[in-house]
C-alpha cells in the first residue's frame, strides 16, 4: 500500500486518465439500446414519408364541404377507400368536385384531396345523425360507395400530416454522444436505419469478499452477515449503463479470490472489488492482487491507497490481466463501498461508454440541521442527505458511520463537506452531489 494520502481529485483522475472509451461497433436497432453514438445519425428519408390522414374519416375538397352544417350538409359522391398501407385510390382515381374518399389514419392523402373531415363530423354514410365511428369494410363494404353527409366545413391541410413534417432528408436525426433509448430507438427505425454505429455498454463484474458473507435466503449462523454489496454496486453499475454480472461472495482466500478473478477476466471490461482492502490480517484483496502485475508492462498491477475522505479511505486502483483490464478495489463497509462507487466507479463505467458528462449533477444547497455538523481535518467528507429542490435545502439522514445502511436507502444525495471544513453550522451553503 502506498504511504502517500491521495486527495479524491487524484484518485479519481488516475482512474480516469487510465479508463478509454470502448472501440465502437455496429450493432443491430435492438441490441443498441444503452449504448453511446459515435457518429451523428442523418435523416434520408422523410417522416412522415407521404401526406397522410391522422384521422379517421373522409378526403375532400375545400370548395365542397364551405359551409357545411347539420342542418345544411354538404352532401358528397363518395368515390372508394384508402386504407393504411395502401398506395392510394383504386385505378388512380382522383378526388374531384362533389366527391370523398373514405380513408384511414395513417392512409395517404388521395389526389385532389385538400383536407380530411373526421367520421365524427359527418354521417359517416348512413344517411342518419352523426357518426361515432365507421362501420368496419368486411362488415359493410358499400360504406366505401355512396353518398356521405358532411357537418362542418374544415381548412386546407385540416388533419393532414404533411410529408417531412417530422423530419427532412438532410436533418439531423440524432447526434453523436447521444444514449439509444427507447425514443431513439422508435426514430431510428421510423426512418430506416437498421443498424448504428455505437460504443457498447461496459461489461462490469461485481464481486465482494469475506468468508462472513451468506446469500440473502439463506440462514445466517454465529458471526455471518448478509452480503448486501455486491447486489448494491451490481444495481449501481446497471443504473450507470453498464451491462453487470454479480459473482458471489468469496472466501478470505487470497487463492480462491485470485482464480475467481481470473476466470471473470474473459466477460469484463471493468472489474469491481469490495471488501479486503483495509489493514486487517484478513483484507484478502491486498493479499491477492498486490503482487499482481506484468513486469514487461510498465503501470500494470493494482495500487493500495489511502485517500483523504471519509467513509472510503482504503481504495485500490489498477488494471490486471493480459489485456489490463481496470480494476477498482472498493473498501468493504456498505456506505463506503457505495459511496466509493458514486465517486469513482460510476464515472470510470460512464467514460468507457464515451460519454462527455461523466458525474452526477452537483447543487449548492443550505444545511437543514438543528446542530453544526462536524467533519474531520484533512478529509472530504460525504454525508447521506435528502434535498429538497424547492426549498433549496438538504438535510442529513442518518449518522457518520458506514455501517449504517437504512439511511442510505433513504437518502437522495451526497452532502459534501470540504477538507478544510472541521465544522458546518445551520444554515451553511454546500455542495450537494444528487443521486436521483
Amino acid at each position: 500500500m502506498s504511504s502517500t494520502i491521495w486527495s479524491v481529485d487524484e484518485h479519481l483522475d488516475d482512474i480516469l486518465a487510465t479508463v478509454r472509451p470502448l472501440e465502437p461497433i455496429e450493432l443491430q436497432l435492438p441490441d443498441a439500446q444503452g449504448c453511446v453514438l459515435v457518429k451523428d445519425v442523418v435523416v434520408e428519408v422523410a417522416l412522415p414519408p407521404f401526406d397522410n390522414s391522422s384521422m379517421d374519416g373522409y378526403a375532400v375538397r375545400i370548395a365542397d364541404v364551405e359551409g357545411a352544417s347539420e342542418e345544411f350538409p354538404a352532401v358528397l359522391t363518395v368515390i372508394g377507400d384508402v386504407a393504411a398501407g395502401s398506395a392510394g385510390l383504386a385505378d388512380g382515381q382522383v378526388v374531384g368536385p362533389g366527391q370523398a374518399a373514405r380513408i384511414m389514419t395513417g392512409a395517404p392523402l388521395p389526389a385532389g384531396a385538400e383536407a380530411v373531415v373526421p367520421v365524427e363530423w359527418t354521417d359517416g354514410g348512413t344517411g342518419e345523425g352523426p357518426a361515432a365511428t365507421m362501420r368496419a369494410h368486411s362488415d359493410a363494404p358499400e360504406g366505401a360507395t355512396g353518398e356521405v353527409r358532411v357537418h362542418r366545413s374544415v381548412e386546407a391541410g385540416a388533419h393532414v400530416r404533411e410529408r417531412g413534417s417530422d423530419v427532412k432528408p438532410g436533418d439531423l436525426a440524432l447526434r453523436a454522444g447521444s444514449i439509444v433509448g427507447p425514443p431513439q430507438i422508435g426514430l431510428l427505425a421510423a426512418i430506416g436505419c437498421a443498424t448504428v454505429v455505437v460504443r457498447p455498454r461496459p461489461r462490469v463484474v461485481v464481486l465482494s469478499t469475506g468468508s462472513e458473507l451468506v446469500q440473502p435466503g439463506e440462514e445466517l449462523t454465529g458471526g455471518q452477515i448478509y452480503d448486501s454489496n455486491s447486489f448494491a454496486l451490481t444495481a449501481a453499475a446497471r443504473d450507470a449503463g453498464a451491462i453487470a454480472y454479480r459473482v458471489g461472495a468469496v472466501t478470505d482466500d487470497a487463492e480462491t479470490l485470485r482464480a475467481t478473478i481470473e476466470d471473470q477476466l474473459i466477460r469484463a471490461d471493468v472489474i469491481v472489488t469490495t471488501g479486503g482492502v483495509s489493514v486487517g490480517a484478513y483484507d484478502v484483496v491486498k493479499e491477492a492482487l498486490s503482487s499482481v502485475g506484468d513486469e514487461d508492462e510498465p503501470g500494470s498491477g493494482i495500487d493500495f491507497r489511502k485517500l483523504a475522505m471519509q467513509p472510503g479511505k482504503p481504495q485500490g486502483f489498477g488494471s490486471i490481466g493480459p489485456f489490463h483490464t481496470p480494476l477498482l478495489a472498493l473498501p468493504g463497509n456498505p456506505v463506503s463501498s457505495y459511496v466509493s462507487f458514486e465517486l469513482f466507479v460510476r464515472p470510470a463505467i460512464r467514460a468507457l461508454m464515451g460519454l462527455p458528462d461523466l458525474h452526477r449533477p452537483t447543487v449548492r444547497a443550505v444545511l437543514s440541521v438543528d446542530k453544526a455538523l462536524t467533519s474531520p481535518a484533512g478529509r472530504r467528507q460525504f454525508l447521506r442527505g435528502t434535498y429538497d429542490e424547492e426549498a433549496g435545502t438538504v438535510t442529513p439522514v442518518g449518522g457518520s458511520g458506514s455501517h449504517l445502511i437504512a439511511a442510505l436507502a433513504q437518502a437522495d444525495a451526497l452532502i459534501v463537506l470540504p477538507e478544510d471544513t472541521t465544522s458546518a453550522e445551520p444554515g451553511t451553503e454546500t455542495d450537494v452531489i444528487l443521486l436521483r
